[in-house]
Parts: C-alpha cells; sequence; structure tokens
C-alpha cells in the first residue's frame, strides 16, 4: 500500500466545467394552497464548488497541489466561484467570458431531502476558451497529470487539442465523460463513465460478461491506457490490458450521490500520480466513493477520513 503522505508532492491540473453549487435548506411543515407543492421556509444557505472545482478541492482534500482552468461569467457568482477557490487553497485561471452567465445549480432541501434543483447556464464563447488553451499549454510542464472534467457546458471545445498536447508532453490524462460520442476522448490515459454514461455509447448490456466486450471494444477504438466504469451499488469495474479488475461498492448507507464521480476521478488521479498501481489506485477510489456517498451534497473525503477508512 502506498504511502498517503506521497500524495502531498503530486501536482495535478483539472480543466473543465466549473459550477457554483448554491443550496437552500429549510423546514417543510406545509402544501402550498397555490398547487400541491410543499412549502419550504429557508433557514439556512449554503455555497459550495462544483463541478471541475469540486474535483479541485476533493484534490487538494487529499493532501495533493492542484491548478484548475475555466470559465466563468462577470457575475457576482463567478466572483463567489473564485472566493471559494481561493479559501480552498486552490490555484485558479478563471477566464472571464463578458458574454455568458456563471453556471450554477441551486438545490432547495426540506427533512434531508432535494425537493428542486434549477439550473442557470450559458456556452462561453470560442475566443475565451482558446485563451484557456494557450493557459493549458503553459502550465503543462509544471503539473504531473491532467484530469479533464466535462460537464457538457462547453467549457471543453478543444479537448482533443488538450489530450494531443498532454500526451506529447507523458502527461497521464484521466477524463471524466459526458454525452454519447465518446470519439473526441481518443488518446487520454482512462475515461471513467458511469454506468448509464457508457450505456448512452455502447448500448445496453445484460451481463458481466458482455459490459467487458463492450468497454474493451470501446477502450480499443478510443486507444486507452484503461476504462473504468463506475457502477453505483455493483461497485466500479476496469477494464485495461490484462485481466479486468471488480471492486464492490463500500458505502454502508448513501445518502447523496451527486459529485461521487469528482471524487473518483480525484483520488484515481493523485494516486496514479504518486506511483500507485491500477488494482491499489481503483481500490483507494472506490474507498472514497464509499465516504463521499454518505455526506449531504457536492463533498470532499480529507486524507484523514481515507486513511481511517482503509484501515477498516
Amino acid at each position: 500500500m502506498i504511502d498517503l503522505s506521497k500524495l502531498e508532492q503530486v501536482r495535478l491540473l483539472v480543466v473543465g466545467d466549473v459550477m457554483l453549487d448554491r443550496y437552500w435548506f429549510g423546514e417543510v411543515s406545509r402544501i402550498s394552497p397555490e398547487a400541491p407543492v410543499p412549502v419550504v421556509k429557508v433557514e439556512r444557505l449554503e455555497e459550495r464548488l462544483g463541478g471541475a472545482a469540486n474535483v479541485a478541492r476533493n484534490i487538494v482534500s487529499l493532501g495533493a497541489t492542484c491548478a484548475l482552468l475555466s470559465v466563468v461569467g462577470p457575475d457576482e457568482a463567478g466572483r463567489c466561484l473564485q472566493h471559494l477557490l481561493d479559501e480552498g487553497a486552490i490555484d485558479s485561471g478563471l477566464q472571464v467570458d463578458e458574454g455568458i452567465d456563471t453556471t450554477v445549480k441551486l438545490r432547495v432541501i426540506g427533512r434531508q431531502q432535494q425537493l428542486l434543483r434549477i439550473d442557470f447556464e450559458t456556452t462561453p464563447s470560442h475566443e475565451v476558451l482558446r485563451a484557456k488553451l494557450e493557459d493549458f499549454q503553459r502550465r503543462l510542464a509544471d503539473c504531473d497529470g491532467v484530469v479533464l472534467s466535462d460537464y457538457g457546458k462547453g467549457g471543453l471545445t478543444h479537448i482533443e487539442e488538450m489530450i494531443r498536447l498532454a500526451r506529447a508532453a507523458d502527461k497521464p490524462v484521466l477524463v471524466d465523460p459526458k454525452g454519447d460520442d465518446f470519439s473526441k476522448y481518443a488518446g487520454a490515459t482512462v475515461i471513467t463513465p458511469n454506468r448509464s454514461e457508457l450505456q448512452a455509447v455502447v448500448g445496453r448490456w445484460r451481463s458481466d460478461a458482455e459490459l467487458e466486450e463492450k468497454a474493451r471494444r470501446l477502450r480499443g477504438e478510443l486507444g486507452l491506457e484503461a476504462l473504468l466504469v463506475t457502477r453505483s451499488e455493483e461497485g466500479m469495474s476496469l477494464f485495461g490490458e490484462g485481466e479486468a479488475l471488480h471492486e464492490s461498492a463500500v458505502a454502508r448507507e448513501v445518502f447523496d450521490v451527486s459529485g461521487a464521480g469528482d471524487t473518483v476521478i480525484a483520488t484515481l488521479a493523485v494516486m496514479l500520480a504518486a506511483g500507485a498501481p491500477w488494482a491499489e489506485a481503483i481500490h483507494v477510489a472506490n474507498v472514497a466513493a464509499g465516504i463521499v456517498v454518505g455526506k449531504l451534497g457536492t463533498a470532499v473525503v480529507t486524507r484523514q477520513e481515507l486513511l481511517a477508512a482503509l484501515k477498516n
């Protein structure tokens, strides 16, 4: 088992779609007379880093160093994101696009359950994304690996070029994919789709053997070193050169799965950059996922929590 104190030497570069996760917590005691919906009396507000920013937050929480590149709007939500990143000791290069609003996900929580989510988002402009690509090239030499966090918001328009540049610089590239076309991720080291994301690309499977066949075919088509499928209650499966590796789910109680994929790819990236073999890296990532789904909303796993869980 790798010494987790080695994670402090890891430097990662995260690029992708950032968002501000807003939570309104309140009590629900009656139904509205205007419509058959609950009335939430809001008592507490909370703001957290979301999307690629949550990946960066998880990396820093594990003790590693992280730089983050993304695009925000010239608004209060963008300034709030910058403030949270500064507080979290994340070296951020946020390009401001005057023509967009920062992506915000507003969740209304009552009785510890999510009642409603409202999304605000706009696609960034080509010029701002080109400037981000130039920043990416400048920062490549100073990192041990690259994480590309695709939430389908338009911030990774140049992802194929980013993968090419990173691989030419001999940097591992981990991608959290989105959408039904994975061809743009060709040449990455590993992609980490969840079950439904993979099904949207390769179709459904009726057995583990059929899943392995489809995963290996896709891995070959994209020229990946490995493909990691997160499978909710069925754990996760890694398909690489040799025998497939399977990890059973470890969560004792699933409270909220939002952001769990961020924790998985962040932990996997940090472990691989620290020199861990695939089997150990996905085991630790699986344990981290089991911790984070027991927390409400987009959350992180600390190195102390991870150490305690691994000992158990």
